[in-house]
């Protein structure tokens, strides 16, 4: 039987299986990427690729409902949040059809040796293997930057969201990109594995948790091959002293639960300054007690499901073992009974170091939060993380927030606002957060060739 399932997390009711693809036709989208790769369709005029990008931002935007509404059954992610996702992937397509050509320019080098200037070029064929959180949004990360610069892609998404993978590969057809830009794979991990390791394959994207990056960065490693991870994060989320603490609770509410938590770069780790802290910890808790829990496509729905039976296990497992280990559960910590997989929004409090909770990521609905004396605590404990991916300072003295912000290491950090995306903004992380950058120019930079040319003085 099939993996590749798709399963109504608020129901349960399996709607679709898709087989897996066969070796055969794992071959035959390799060697088709491969020779598009060799083609004038990758090594030409960037102008018919920009084209097909401009063409894909205005599918994406025509059936936005439709695709929308995929997700949301699919992996449940709210409606409103889905139509977010969809909206951004359109964003993310224009950005680069808009920008590429400008990025991908020659850029001159003074020298002594003569006249110098560094030319971008294609990498090659690219293995792509994405989540299901964002089960669109990530494969646009990828794929804008890449066929603009003439990288051919082979995806493996999550098994749980093939509905959403088959979508998006026959919109980039749709948009006109020929056979091999852009080969939708339901395959093993296995099979990830030979690819990487095939002679045509020049490089390797991967979104998701430590241990799959891990898998996938050894083996690329081992055949010499580039590669760009984005994986966990554990971010924190400063309530500073003189911040405005209303606008700091409903924001650090929505960083917590958007998507049912299960963000990398969600708000995780709430660092609150003594003075504020109970009255933060009282508006916060009031907060998630409002939640509403239901069907991820009615409106009125505030919190939908987790987005598998063993994502909403895994996190049950994580908060019974950090009250095992000393920390106070403050607030909810049960699963919804009935069908679906919904968690209660839970807080927990009073955790130390020696608890596995303090280092891991909670990829779900629990917030922890700690309580803090000065700046200097809170940068002891933000970079006390085997992560570095976001975060957030939340401080009436802006000098102070960019102060803190330059000495939290992390790949990212907002001033006054939960971690945003943006096609323009580079995205990416440190530490087991990962390496490399995707979207703005720093994206499309990461898997071109950067070429060097000399003429040298007479």
């Amino acid at each position: 039987m099939s993996t590749y399932q798709s399963v109504n997390p608020a129901t349960n009711e399996v709607i679709k299986t898709w087989p897996s693809h066969s070796d055969e036709y794992v071959e035959s989208a390799l060697e088709k990427a491969w020779q598009l790769y060799h083609s004038v369709w990758s090594k030409g005029d960037i102008k018919p690729r920009i084209q097909v990008l401009h063409k894909l931002a205005d599918l994406i935007d025509s059936r936005a409902d439709e695709l929308a509404k995929v997700a949301s059954q699919e992996m449940g992610k709210l409606l409103k949040q889905s139509q977010g996702e969809v909206q951004i992937c359109a964003q993310i397509a224009r950005y680069y059809a808009e920008n590429a050509e400008r990025f991908l320019q020659p850029v001159s080098y003074p020298t002594d040796l003569g006249e110098a200037w560094i030319e971008y070029h294609p990498l090659g064929v690219l293995v792509a293997v994405e989540p299901w959180n964002f089960p669109y949004y990530q494969l646009m990360r990828v794929l804008a930057p890449n066929l603009a610069a003439g990288n051919p892609v082979l995806a493996k998404h999550a098994a749980i969201v093939p509905h959403c993978a088959s979508l998006f590969e026959a919109l980039v057809r749709e948009a006109g990109a020929p056979e091999g830009a852009w080969t939708n794979l339901f395959i093993s991990s296995d099979k990830v594995a030979e690819l990487i390791a095939d002679d045509r394959v020049q490089g390797a994207a991967l979104t998701g948790s430590e241990r799959a990056g891990s898998a996938v960065a050894q083996q690329a490693g081992k055949y010499l091959k580039k590669t760009t991870l984005e994986l966990g994060g554990n971010d924190v989320f400063v309530i500073l002293d003189d911040c405005d603490l209303d606008d700091a609770v409903k924001q650090g509410v929505q960083a917590r639960l958007s998507n049912a938590g299960q963000v990398c770069t969600a708000a995780k780790r709430f660092i609150v300054q003594r003075s504020v802290a109970d009255r933060f910890l009282a508006k916060f808790t009031d907060a998630f007690k409002a939640m509403k829990l239901g069907d991820p496509l009615d409106e009125s729905t505030t919190l939908g499901p987790l987005s598998s039976a063993s994502a909403r296990d895994t996190l049950t497992e994580q908060v019974q073992n950090a009250i095992k280990h000393g920390a106070t559960l403050h607030y909810g910590g049960e699963v919804v009974s009935g069908p679906g997989c919904f968690y209660q929004p839970t807080i927990l409090t009073t955790i130390t170091r020696d608890n596995p909770a303090y280092f891991e990521e909670f990829f779900g609905p629990v917030a922890q939060v700690y309580v803090v004396d000065n700046d200097d605590d809170v940068v002891r404990l933000a970079n006390d993380s085997h992560y570095g991916l976001g975060g957030a300072v939340f401080t009436g003295d802006i000098e102070r927030g960019k102060r803190l912000a330059s000495r939290i290491e992390t790949g990212m950090v907002f001033i006054n606002s939960a971690s945003d995306t943006a096609a323009e903004l580079p995205f990416g992380g440190i530490k087991r957060s990962g390496y490399g950058r995707e979207l703005s120019d720093l994206g499309i930079k990461e898997f071109v060739n950067q070429k060097l040319v000399v003429i040298s003085k007479p």
